[in-house]
């Protein structure tokens, strides 16, 4: 992890409400980028054992060179308060992280927006639940936003960022520098269903079962493709671009025997159909769902195979992952 220390004065405090997988994660983070914390469970005996999970959690990573003495330091610094109130009555953001269930998110919602100094930012982090719901129980609905970290959060880069119908564009911007600040990656979507990273991720889970049940490979066999074949391109592109260099021609093509084979499920999209007709078949063609000059297209497909060669070499230094046996579905 990058330590990191300097964030211009914001969000100085920060209030963790909730001490499950998420939080804990996610205040070892802030803890490790130089961040003061603060940090609160249910009641006060599960918020002391959630400190001690802190540290030892921050520990193992300092064993497994994932960490330095320092950042050790600072998950140990890490403050406890009572409950929820008491987390958030100077911080210049809380962080709610409860269980997902809106009931319990507007309890914890209304309390910590009470508590809190009327200008902290206070987010919900959620992986499903309409922002829009959640933000009818903070009191200054404009200071509030959805975040959807990812499991591990003290590694994984993406965050999604989802501003209610009431927030205020600064309080996104100043929330975008701070993630960028600490070494995430993080992207605006919209407030639907799932946003968009869980509904691509169970799009692709559902066909990836199909594929079992229907006996075309075993769950170790799908996971080997997946992971090295166009699972293998994804840390350096996302489905646009990787479809612009395939050719969006070819995705029709595919896309044709899919739905002939499988279904409805697989029809093509009229703007898909609507860019081969007009000659936008990707890289190949200077235009695709994004523009290429011809030195960016040459530029693209070298620095491509470059990151794929690296990859390649990376994974066959490392030792494999210790999969699991074979069971059900397989």
């Amino acid at each position: 992890m990058e330590e990191r220390g300097s964030f211009d004065g914001w969000p100085g405090k920060v209030a963790v409400i909730g001490a499950g997988t998420m939080g804990l994660g996610v205040a070892e983070c802030f803890a490790a980028a130089g961040i003061e914390v603060r940090l609160t469970d249910a009641t006060p005996e599960t918020t002391r054992q959630a400190k001690e999970r802190l540290v030892r959690r921050a520990m193992g990573h300092a064993e497994a060179g994932l960490l330095s003495a320092e950042a050790v330091g600072r998950a140990e610094a890490v403050e406890t308060a009572d409950d929820t109130p008491g987390a958030s009555r100077d911080a210049g953001l809380v962080f709610e992280a409860v269980f997902e269930d809106l009931d319990l998110k507007h309890e914890i919602l209304a309390a910590c927006s009470k508590a809190a100094p009327p200008d902290a930012v206070i987010v919900s982090n959620t992986s499903s639940l309409p922002i829009d719901d959640l933000a009818e129980a903070v009191e200054g609905s404009e200071r509030f936003l959805g975040v959807h970290w990812f499991n591990p959060p003290e590694w994984t880069p993406g965050v999604e960022v989802i501003p209610a119908a009431a927030t205020d564009p600064e309080v996104v911007e100043r929330v975008m520098r701070f993630l960028k600040d600490i070494g995430k990656r993080p992207a605006i979507v919209g407030d639907g269903p799932g946003f968009v990273a869980n509904r691509i991720q169970n799009a692709l889970f559902l066909e990836a079962l199909r594929c079992v049940e229907e006996g075309l490979a075993s769950p170790q066999e799908v996971d080997e493709v997946v992971r090295s074949c166009f699972g293998f391109r994804l840390p350096f592109f996302g489905p646009f671009q990787i479809a612009d260099m395939a050719g969006l021609d070819v995705y029709v093509s595919v896309l044709e025997t899919l739905k002939e084979g499988l279904g409805e499920r697989f029809e093509i999209p009229n703007v898909l159909r609507d860019l081969v007709e007009r000659g936008r078949t990707g890289t190949k063609s200077g235009a695709g769902f994004l523009e290429y000059s011809d030195e960016e297209r040459e530029r693209l497909l070298i620095e491509r195979d470059r990151r794929y060669a690296a990859l390649n070499e990376l994974l066959e230094r490392l030792p494999p992952v210790e999969a699991g046996r074979g069971g059900e579905g397989s």
